[in-house]
């Protein structure tokens, strides 16, 4: 007999902003069960999971926990204000009878002391917290909202690992795909606001899906076809029989109502890639480069050879200089030592993680025009905004709506689009997977395979890379890259193991009481000074101002009638120019050590 469930909702409808985001919803978990929720941007999964955590109030509909079960929610944004520090807000989700040691355990294992102050922790650093603090009960029930957000590789396999050995039932919502494969072993997938629920892992998942939708297109080609059927009926049957005649009618009503109730599939985006001119055979070529920090090494002797069509991924944990090799080999970068020979004709593109040039007040429009025109050009061809905007699954009416109230996966979607306008044959993709649903990575996938140029690709996402790497160039650690054929999965083959992930033994009961073990805790980790953050954040704008000066000046002196008017003046100006040249070189140089050092912090 099967176990009376920990957690169940049934027929749970929710309305948000006049739009009917939840319809017949339903999630049933029960003990030990691994589900994966699965669904498109905004189908309403992360709500479905509020909801099953008790903070969101659904319109209608039934929400059953255990008495006495333990839940616990991670959301993608966690707020830790209110705390001290962050052992202390780990420590808020033990209850009575908790072993108080394993939120030490899980800080340490997270890379974290627990003596950070909430306020000074980056995205990451939180995110680890908010890991800790949720698994730190061993709760009966996990909802967990995109866990592997802002992970590395690392930590990523960490984590797997330890939910692997956990006997919590768990629901996840995640884009990692090898993260749900591994683990699931349901899948509820929420569509147009209703749940469907198969007994098989993610892995079983999309071509379920398929058949699904294929199913529903034949039922709706039958339906069709049946109300042209009964129109034809009414229009030339046999008008004696009238009686009949008003049953028909009827029939043909209900049919109808069938037909405009029945809920239509959301349209996928369309990627397609502005291409430049094919560059030659070459790309680039590394031969022994080196590149150091200070005493800090991050390339060491290192040779590699990318030529065009190659699509080459790039791994290692956050602050193995992932960075600094692609502005390396990109030209972006010049190596302390070794040489590049770097193609001819190249035309690059780049998607950056952070998404930097996307400004918060900036309109979606102009966004992905650059503002002044109403038309983009791809491949040649011109096309209006709106056009555009529908490709990337924008509405209209957001036309107008500024950058920052987008969601996260709706930041990812203009981030690509800009990205796909500028005409390319070398695309560099800083974690490109990043809030992407797994439909649109589909695509995105297709898309890097289809490519006619070159792409180089940075990301923590196994999956994408198995399905597009030609091959892998990995962070051996102290300074050291090796690069093995095929994707990650090939690698590892080729390796004996992936990257590196935490193998900490839980430690020992300190003898020492509590209060004391804390105390004795090592202390927190180097942080960023406000003069450090200050001068990442300013260095940018005085590099631009010294770059537009040094194009004023070089304008000036290449008038050739100045130095016969006034030998003087252009001495000067000369002068202005090579000091302009050198302050600009060394903003350039410390606002990179600083970017590395940031890298460095928040991968540590």
């Amino acid at each position: 007999m099967a176990a009376p469930p920990l957690l169940s909702l049934q027929d749970i409808q929710l309305t948000f902003g006049g739009t009917q985001l939840l319809e017949a919803a339903e999630l049933i978990v029960s003990p030990g069960q691994r589900i994966a929720l699965v669904g498109r941007n905004g189908s309403g999964k992360s709500t479905l999971l509020k909801i099953a955590a008790g903070l969101v109030q659904h319109d209608a509909g039934q929400r059953f926990a255990e008495p006495g079960a333990t839940i616990r929610y991670l959301p993608q944004e966690p707020d830790l204000s209110g705390f001290a520090d962050v052992l202390a807000y780990v420590e808020a989700g033990l209850a009575p009878g908790d072993d108080p040691y394993r939120a030490q355990y899980l800080l340490h294992a997270l890379g974290l002391t627990g003596e950070e102050r909430p306020e000074t922790l980056s995205g990451g650093e939180g995110r680890r917290a908010a890991l800790a603090r949720v698994l730190a009960p061993r709760p009966d029930v996990l909802l967990l909202d995109e866990p592997t957000n802002h992970l590395d590789l690392p930590v990523i396999e960490w984590l797997q690992d330890e939910l692997g050995q956990m006997r919590s039932a768990m629901v996840l919502i995640s884009h990692d795909r090898r993260f749900l494969a591994d683990l699931t072993r349901s899948t509820v997938w929420l569509d147009r606001g209703v749940t469907r629920r198969i007994d098989k892992g993610f892995s079983a998942f999309e071509a379920w899906r398929d058949e699904v939708l294929e199913q529903e297109e034949k039922d709706r080609h039958k339906l069709d076809r049946q109300i042209v059927r009964e129109e034809h009926w009414l229009r030339y049957g046999v008008t004696a029989r009238r009686k009949r005649n008003v049953g028909r009618r009827e029939r043909l009503a209900n049919l109808r109502q069938d037909r405009r109730d029945q809920r239509r599939v959301t349209g996928n985006v369309t990627l397609a890639v502005s291409e430049g001119r094919t560059s030659g055979a070459l790309v680039a070529e590394a031969e022994n480069i080196s590149k150091s920090f200070g005493s800090r090494i991050v390339v060491q002797d290192f040779s590699t050879r990318v030529l065009r069509g190659d699509r080459v991924g790039i791994v290692g944990p956050n602050g193995a200089g992932k960075t600094t090799l692609i502005k390396m080999l990109t030209g972006l970068l010049e190596p302390d030592s070794g040489t590049i020979k770097r193609g001819a004709a190249i035309e690059m593109a780049m998607l950056d993680q952070g998404r930097a040039k996307l400004e918060p007040e900036t309109r979606l429009r102009d966004a992905l025009t650059g503002g002044g025109s109403d038309n983009i050009n791809i491949n040649g061809e011109q096309k209006h905004v709106m056009g555009y905007m529908q490709d990337f699954l924008f509405a209209p009416e957001q036309a107008n709506t500024p950058i920052g109230k987008l969601s996260g996966g709706e930041r990812a979607r203009v981030a690509l689009a800009r990205t796909l306008a500028l005409p390319s044959n070398f695309l560099v993709l800083d974690e490109p997977t990043n809030d992407l649903d797994l439909e649109t990575l589909d695509l995105l996938e297709e898309m890097v395979s289809d490519y006619a140029g070159t792409v180089m690709v940075v990301s923590h996402d196994r999956d994408f890379l198995d399905r597009v790497a030609t091959s892998v160039i990995m962070a051996e650690g102290d300074g050291r890259w090796t690069e093995y054929a095929g994707g990650y999965s090939d690698m590892v083959a080729q390796r004996g193991e992936g990257v590196a992930a935490r193998t900490l033994d839980k430690p020992a009961k300190p003898e020492k009481p509590k209060a004391e073990a804390v105390a004795a805790a090592p202390s927190a980790k180097r942080k960023l000074s406000f003069k450090e953050k200050h001068a990442l954040e300013t260095l940018p704008k005085d590099i631009d101002r010294l770059d537009a000066e040094i194009r004023t000046l070089n304008a000036t002196l290449s008038d050739p009638a100045f130095y016969t008017k006034d030998p003087t003046g252009f001495a000067a100006k000369s002068k202005a120019l090579e000091a302009a040249e050198t302050k600009k070189a060394a903003a350039e140089e410390q606002w990179l050590e600083l970017e590395m050092l940031r890298e460095e912090l928040e991968g540590s």
